[in-house]
């Protein structure tokens, strides 16, 4: 991994990727949700202040888990003057999204477990399908291919 010497304080695009692993299209990307920041050069080049290592390593982070860009964006918002997040900000956020996270474990678990009662199918079509059709609820008002036919009718 390439150093930086402690006197340079700003990066080029080139420099975050190499020292945080993330593409330099994900870090357009990241400046374009608005989860990092830069400058232009005179000549138009982006220019990273090195607290961006950081608020990179905390993006990328959180995504890992599974949290939302549009949460994380938020997150980083809410911090005094946009500063870089530390371990108290990252314990505080984490304990917030584990109950999301949580929820969402459950959701992908009870789909889990559902998988086989589709797999027969193959159209989704059954009758009492838990994936498309939970709780038969199609099938109260209607016959045949539920979904066809609802959109046909509205």
């Amino acid at each position: 991994m390439p150093q930086i010497p402690e006197k340079v304080h700003e990066l080029t695009v080139g420099q975050l990727s190499a020292r945080s692993g993330a593409a330099v299209s994900a870090l357009h990307f990241y400046e374009s949700k608005g989860l990092i920041s830069s400058r232009r050069t005179s000549g138009n080049q982006r220019r990273y202040s090195r607290d961006a290592l950081r608020r990179v390593a905390f993006v990328r982070a959180a995504q890992r888990v599974g949290i939302p860009l549009a949460t994380i964006r938020d997150a980083l918002a809410e911090l005094p003057e946009e500063r870089t997040p530390n371990r108290e900000d990252w314990t505080r956020l984490s304990q917030a999204w584990r109950k999301e996270l949580d929820e969402r474990i459950k959701q992908l678990g009870r789909l889990r477990d559902h998988l086989t009662d589709c797999i027969g199918c193959g159209c989704l079509s059954l009758e009492t399908c838990v994936l498309s059709n939970p709780d038969d609820v199609f099938g109260e008002r209607l016959t045949g291919s539920r979904l066809l036919a609802e959109k046909r009718t509205s």
